[in-house]
């Protein structure tokens, strides 16, 4: 992608929330590795002098970014900071939105994923998204919407190995002991939280290698909240993880490192600090940053 700022092409979007659209697969392609024999494969991310627009609006100025391979991290900042306009650069998602344009490179593995060789659908593939609000499709089964994916990405399965696949993916969510006597129900009629994990499952099915979570647990209880950090903690292992939240508290459980978003007024947001995320919490190094962690404004 050119270092100077270009076009993209417009998309509708209705909200934040929306999920990823489905869009036209390519061949079909073999499937995810047998449940049995599943390998770490969390890929690193780079985020090279990331500058985004909408319209004639900067929101992001030069951002960069280092996203360590199976790690956990947090970019925490006030609203309208850029946060979740920075996470959905990461997969692609930005340009879906009218007027949005972008400058900048992001690499998965050293290869940036909006080269025009690229096929969306692989970059969507090995970055996969989980909303803030939970979105299953309402008219799927249970086990339906955890193979939701391998249909919008042309990923072909053999009948047998589904089923295997449909309870590895629920149990590393955390939610196949209490659906196994109900994959055929709606995943709609499961609680907030349950909907939550049914969409981290969905996610996790077609074995990708980033997963981006825009403050997934800010509708769900403590309960069902504690649940999810607990699934992104075992999932960490094998996938690379990048969270959005507001929930200071969260970021400094669930986190390995931070990255401290800040956009004063009328200026596009900038990363004013990151690191280890004890060190942001503990030895900040920037007044702004040690400000915002201990509840002193935001």
């Amino acid at each position: 992608m050119s270092a100077e700022m270009t076009g993209v092409l417009p998309a509708v979007v209705e909200d934040e929330t929306t999920e990823t659209p489905l869009v036209p697969p390519g061949p079909e392609v073999a499937a995810p590795a047998a449940a049995s024999t599943v390998v770490s494969t969390a890929a690193t991310l780079e985020a090279d002098r990331v500058s985004a627009w909408f319209g004639q609006r900067k929101v992001l100025d030069r951002v960069s970014l280092d996203i360590p391979a199976g790690m956990v991290t947090a970019l925490i900042g006030p609203s309208g900071c850029g946060k979740s306009t920075f996470l959905r650069i990461l997969n692609r998602m930005h340009e879906l939105v009218p007027s949005a344009q972008l400058a900048g490179e992001v690499r998965l593995d050293g290869q940036d994923i909006y080269d025009p060789a690229r096929r969306l659908t692989d970059a969507r593939k090995a970055i996969g998204m989980v909303f803030q609000k939970p979105n299953p499709f309402p008219a799927m089964s249970i086990a339906d919407n955890v193979l939701a994916g391998l249909k919008i990405t042309g990923t072909k399965i053999a009948r047998p190995d589904r089923e295997a696949l449909i309870e590895d993916s629920l149990t590393r969510a955390g939610l196949w002991a209490e659906v196994k006597d109900r994959l055929k129900q709606p995943g709609s009629a499961l609680s907030g939280g349950q909907q939550q994990r049914l969409c981290i499952a969905r996610s996790l099915a077609v074995r990708p290698r980033v997963l981006l979570m825009d403050e997934p647990c800010s509708a769900l209880d403590p309960t069902s909240t504690r649940v999810v950090e607990e699934t992104i903690g075992e999932i960490a292992r094998d996938v690379t993880i990048v969270i959005v939240t507001h929930n200071m508290q969260q970021a400094h459980r669930v986190s390995d490192q931070c990255a401290f978003f800040l956009a004063a007024q009328g200026t596009p947001g900038v990363i004013v600090e990151h690191g280890p995320t004890d060190a942001i919490f503990e030895d900040p190094q920037d007044q702004r940053t040690a400000d915002y962690v201990h509840g002193r404004f935001g």
